[in-house]
């Protein structure tokens, strides 16, 4: 019945995906308009998010950046249907995505065992699956092959769901498909059985500790006292990954910029918790520089 249902939902979304990027929008927009005033999608959650984040601004900034976000979530899931049917040509001749000179992504890969890529749920994350069929701003190649990523994720609580979304990250890896995917509980033990291959993990790591991890404080963030999971990059210390900050900056409607910044070239030289200090600094400087980009529905502060 699962998988009945799951081919079902996903031939919907790659028929609709065949429509114009526009059209999506234009859903887009209406599915914003709906969240906020009329189903008043966690607008509570939001609000106190934005208020207690910034808490130098006014009411009335607060509120615009409220109906900025809600406007932008339109944008990530008409974004999200349209990529559920996408290859890499379409990817890379729609330029929705530009990855910024990846030499220093190169350099690490490279020359270090394996490497853990810390995202966020800035810019629109549903689009890190083509990540091989974008351009670069210099047009030097990514030295990655699909083979080599592996995208944790955490399964969600609806099974349908769940499979119709981990399809659509991985509909872009053509050869791969969703044997890329890797989820959280599982990640350790994958990981150190494939020591000997040379690998590219990438974790959305700005969620709230789940119930059952172990809790570790790293200070504020956005002037609230929080805590963090160390998995990810608990897993990185023990491997002696190298570690990036993956950035994905909101140029306009359509447009993200995606750049990768090193956070270190050894992380058994590190200690696990300064690794997650200098990614809560970096995300928190992304933040401030587009408020609305960053994904305010999420109860990060519990």
């Amino acid at each position: 019945m699962k998988k009945i249902a799951v081919n079902i939902v996903r031939a919907i979304l790659v028929v609709l995906s065949k429509l114009p990027l526009k059209f999506h929008y234009f859903m887009g927009g209406i599915f914003a308009w709906l969240a906020k005033s009329v189903f008043h999608y966690r607008y509570d959650v939001v609000m106190v998010n934005l208020s207690r984040s910034f808490p130098d601004r006014k009411y009335g900034e607060i509120k615009t950046m409220a109906n900025d976000f809600y406007r932008h979530l339109g944008e990530i899931a008409a974004e999200a249907i349209w990529f559920s049917g996408s290859d890499y040509k379409r990817l890379y001749d729609s330029g929705i995505v530009t990855v910024t000179d990846p030499k220093d992504f190169n350099e690490l890969f490279l020359s270090t065992p394996s490497m853990t890529v810390l995202s966020t749920h800035c810019g629109n994350w549903e689009l890190l699956g083509g990540f091989l069929g974008y351009r670069t701003s210099t047009g030097v190649k990514i030295a990655l092959e699909e083979e080599q990523i592996r995208v944790v994720y955490k399964q969600l609580t609806n099974p349908v769901a769940d499979e119709v979304f981990k399809r659509n990250r991985a509909s872009a890896l053509e050869r791969v498909g969703t044997s890329c995917e890797i989820e959280s509980r599982n990640i350790l033990r994958h990981a150190v059985s494939n020591r000997d291959k040379k690998l590219v993990y990438i974790y959305p790591t700005d969620q709230a500790p789940y119930w059952k991890a172990a809790k570790h404080p790293i200070g504020e963030f956005m002037h609230q006292q929080t805590d963090t999971m160390l998995g990810g990059v608990g897993a990185a210390c023990k491997l002696s990954h190298s570690v990036m900050y993956l950035k994905m900056k909101r140029v306009e409607r359509g447009r993200y910029e995606m750049t990768l910044i090193p956070i270190c070239r050894n992380a058994s030289e590190m200690p696990a918790e300064e690794i997650m200090r200098k990614y809560y600094d970096l995300l928190e400087e992304e933040i401030n520089e587009s408020p609305a980009n960053w994904l305010w529905t999420h109860k990060r502060w519990k």
